[in-house]
């Protein structure tokens, strides 16, 4: 049976070597873990990763000398031992045992003495090891995402670093086909699960405590769904009416196909298209659960000969590729796969998906553009340019309650016990 954490480490250096995903790697990494200690590794990965480049800086000095890229694993198996002696629980000797045994489990018995010296330094200099380091590696980020959002939104920097570095609450939104919210929240008291409504969106239940889909009642059956509630915002601006046909287009994994459908039971027809067929399925599971349906499309958004059959839409949500900076405390693998460059070809995607799918809206139709990323380039400057270059396209202003006003769009920023950060703009096509 292997170690929770050298699953960890052969997982994390993955990642950072091969530029793997940490939704891809972490279930390869546990499947010949003990169900026991499978939480123990997730919490190894994810924590880990969401302290990296504070760790990695604080802990660099203490390297005699560098290590071969072929041995990422030891310095992961390293930075894991650290990351459980200043953010866990963890028995100090235990944190430090762990990691020298587990460089013998990886057949890097060498690496055993390294381990056990620099993490006893760490346990000793502790006070220390994290003084005078840049702003960006204090806050455990690359220094080039930390400057990005620094720039812009120097008066949030700090409310936004520490949501990002923070666990993510646990989010559901309920079926509003089968009970009200309230009726929900009470079946939730009685199994002694401390939940609160979502200050905003109107279907949104917040769990004080994570637990598996299993645990919620109703579910298999489809009343209720694990979605964020910044997410679930989009149903309320898509303004949906009876008879529309409506296209999601990027809709994998499905949350907002699912959400449109409960929302408007007579809508006439939903597409959902995403690129990815193995993550179409995906929409079709979700689907099933909640015993709707949809059309599935599997193509480029993009490339409206593929699949676009002439056909208007009077509804269009575009939930765009995006660099995932709003919801970065869910995926922390985007700390060490995102690089400065990769937001242009981003930037070029959405604009290119824009261009194209407003064809394919009725006059009259609405738009809702949505990203999950904190960057102006790609949020409230990607609206701008497109409305510069479209004259039927008009901007509808958003007054709710929610988020920050960015020329008429909004901005949402993570909360540490409340929604992820996402963009919001509406649009409509002239008549």
């Amino acid at each position: 049976m292997k170690c929770p954490r050298v699953a960890a480490a052969r997982c994390l250096a993955s990642i950072a070597q091969e530029g793997s995903s940490l939704s891809r790697q972490l279930p390869l990494g546990e499947q010949d873990l003990d169900p026991a200690q499978r939480s123990l590794y997730r919490e190894l990965c994810y924590g880990t990763l969401r302290y990296y480049w504070r760790l990695d800086a604080g802990l660099k000095p203490l390297f005699s000398k560098g290590l071969k890229p072929k041995d990422s694993d030891v310095k992961m198996l390293i930075l894991i031992g650290a990351y459980q002696l200043f953010y866990t629980r963890i028995p100090p000797h235990a944190a430090i045992n762990s990691a020298v045994e587990g460089c013998r489990s990886l057949g890097k018995k060498w690496a055993s003495g390294m381990a056990n010296a620099i993490l006893r330094r760490c346990q000793r200099e502790q006070e220390t090891l994290f003084t005078n380091l840049k702003p960006a590696a204090e806050a455990a980020f690359p220094a080039w995402l930390y400057q990005a959002i620094e720039q812009a939104w120097p008066d949030k920097i700090a409310e936004i670093m520490a949501a990002s570095n923070a666990h993510p609450p646990f989010c559901l939104r309920l079926n509003p086909r089968h009970q009200d919210r309230d009726a929900y929240l009470s079946r939730l008291a009685e199994l002694d699960m401390a939940a609160s409504a979502c200050d905003f969106a109107p279907y949104g239940i917040r769990l004080e405590q994570a637990c598996s889909v299993d645990k919620l009642p109703g579910f298999f059956e489809g009343h209720i769904s694990v979605q964020d509630e910044a997410a679930q915002l989009c149903t309320e601006l898509l303004d949906l009416k009876p008879g529309q046909r409506v296209l999601d287009a990027c809709a994998a994994p499905g949350g907002k196909t699912g959400a449109i459908l409960e929302a408007q039971a007579a809508l006439s027809e939903v597409v959902a298209l995403d690129i990815d067929e193995q993550r179409l399925q995906r929409i079709s599971e979700n689907l099933k659960r909640l015993e709707l349906s949809a059309s599935l499309v599997a193509a480029d958004a993009a490339d409206l000969d593929s699949w676009w059959d002439g056909r208007h839409f009077d509804r269009i949500l575009l939930d765009a590729p995006c660099s995932a900076v709003g919801v970065i405390r869910r995926n922390p693998d985007i700390k060490l796969n995102r690089v400065v460059s990769d937001i242009a070809p981003l930037c070029r995607l959405q604009a290119n998906l824009l261009d194209n799918l407003w064809r394919c809206l009725a006059p009259g139709g609405l738009f809702v553009y949505a990203t999950c990323s904190l960057l102006p380039d790609e949020n409230e400057a990607q609206i701008s340019a497109f409305l510069s270059r479209e004259a039927s396209a008009e901007l509808l202003p958003l007054d709710v309650a929610w988020g920050q006003d960015r020329g008429g769009c909004r901005q949402l920023f993570p909360q540490e016990q409340g929604h992820d950060g996402f963009f919001y703009a509406l649009m409509r096509k002239k008549l």
